[in-house]
């Protein structure tokens, strides 16, 4: 069993149309799972206002949970810095990515932190492989794994 089991659920808009990074974030979510439940739920592309709606109904099976959503004008941390985040949450975290217009205002508002992967803008697809290493990074840090080499 490991040290630091977290459940975590990413939300993400839009179909994933690189299978590289298709397959990465599947790799990524499924060594994260030796740690703890780890689920993915893809919204469909629509307009800001529908995906906004989308995402908050999922949200809505989820009112105990700590929302973390991924957003330009976030918090950044380091990887030590997120793992610290990880270990210090003391129930299921949500993750949310937007797609590659945005989130609507309604999201952001459900946020218990707004994070940035960084100051560099993202294609949609390369924030969720590069959230999905970093989750397994973090995870792997807690638990005293060999990935991280910091």
């Amino acid at each position: 069993m490991a040290k630091y089991e977290r459940r975590t659920k990413l939300i993400a808009v839009g179909k994933m149309r690189d299978k590289f990074c298709e397959q990465q974030c599947a790799g990524f979510l499924t060594r994260a799972g030796a740690y703890g439940k780890c689920e993915c739920v893809t919204i469909p592309d629509s307009d800001v206002a529908g995906e906004g709606k989308a995402i908050l109904r999922e949200l809505d099976k989820e009112r105990n949970a700590i929302v973390v959503v991924l957003t330009e004008e976030g918090k950044e941390f380091t990887t030590a810095e997120f793992a610290k985040f990880l270990e210090r949450a003391d129930r299921k975290l949500v993750f949310v990515i937007g797609g590659p217009f945005g989130l609507a205002p309604e999201v952001k508002q459900r946020a218990a932190l707004l994070w940035s992967l960084s100051k560099l803008t993202f294609t949609h697809e390369m924030a969720r492989f590069l959230f999905c290493e970093q989750l397994y990074r973090g995870l792997n840090l807690l638990n005293g794994g060999a990935y991280h080499h910091a």
